[in-house]
């Protein structure tokens, strides 16, 4: 596992869910953990679990939708823990769930001004220092309805499906100043969002229902894999992956010895072999890159 040690580390969404578990993870690799998100009683109960583990942690609250907010933190992240060296952007919220008929016109907006526009602010405040460095990492949490269809959450799926092309996008742009950009799919995993889609009932469809359920019971993926994927994409091992969709099922620790194909892990539809293997490295590529729009397994 890469050491994060001194490592300043801002992570969106920080209150609760999967920004939450990412946080501890990275603090328990040793980085400094800038915890931001709008609840002050969850962001208090995550430093008190950050440091009572022995790490290192600072709350910021704030509003992703307010520009000047995350600037403020960036600000508060390079005084405090001598700037950002990883930004992880994990807030996100649900949105309307149902038949976009019938879904609360303003509250959809909202779910993009959370999920998308919240990512862009983020990425704009924390880049640029980034840049001058020439060094830095951001990650994207990506989540159902990224690469997939995904009835009834249409508000969500749209802005998740935005967020990555974005940072394929974003990848692109700051490649040359040596900064890497890529966004995590974390699995079905239980947070307060599978108790959205419980309590919408039929709203959310038969299937996401029962999927719903089933998560609330076994809990889904578990925090350690997420963790684990966290920590290479923010890790010196990953330097030359960008503007990728990862999956955490993915066989990603095969992509650290892989030249990879650069319509592989994307958006994009192609039909040729996505991981161009290098010579002598066994790694099968199909099984490398699995990521195409339309034709991959459906996963949260």
């Amino acid at each position: 596992m890469d050491s994060f040690r001194d490592k300043g580390v801002l992570i969106t969404g920080a209150g609760r869910g999967i920004g939450k578990r990412l946080a501890i993870g990275f603090a328990q690799a040793g980085a400094r953990v800038g915890l931001l998100a709008r609840s002050r009683p969850e962001l208090n109960l995550a430093k008190l679990e950050i440091e009572h583990a022995g790490g290192t942690a600072m709350r910021i609250c704030a509003d992703v939708r307010d520009y000047d907010q995350l600037t403020r933190a960036v600000g508060r992240m390079t005084v405090a823990f001598g700037g950002v060296d990883v930004l992880i952007a994990a807030a996100a919220v649900q949105g309307p769930v149902g038949p976009l008929a019938d879904v609360d016109r303003k509250r959809w907006i909202e779910t993009i001004e959370v999920n998308l526009v919240g990512v862009m602010n983020a990425c704009r405040a924390a880049l640029p220092q980034m840049i001058q460095r020439r060094a830095g990492k951001v990650l994207v949490i990506a989540g159902g309805g990224a690469a997939y269809s995904r009835p009834n959450f249409s508000a969500y799926a749209a802005s998740k499906a935005a967020v990555v092309r974005l940072v394929e996008t974003l990848a692109d742009e700051v490649r040359e100043h040596n900064v890497q950009i890529n966004a995590l799919a974390p699995g079905g995993t239980y947070t307060h969002m599978i108790d959205e889609i419980i309590q919408a009932g039929d709203k959310a469809g038969h299937k996401a229902l029962e999927e719903a359920v089933q998560l609330r019971r076994t809990g889904g993926t578990s925090p350690e894999k997420q963790i684990r994927l966290a920590l290479f994409l923010a890790g010196p091992r990953s330097n030359h992956i960008s503007g990728k969709l990862i999956h955490v099922n993915d066989d990603w620790r095969r992509l650290e010895d892989a030249n990879i194909h650069p319509d592989s892990l994307t958006l994009r539809r192609i039909t040729k072999p996505q991981v161009e293997e290098p010579a002598a490295s066994g790694i099968r590529p199909a099984r490398a890159a699995r990521r195409i729009a339309g034709g991959h397994q459906k996963r949260e």
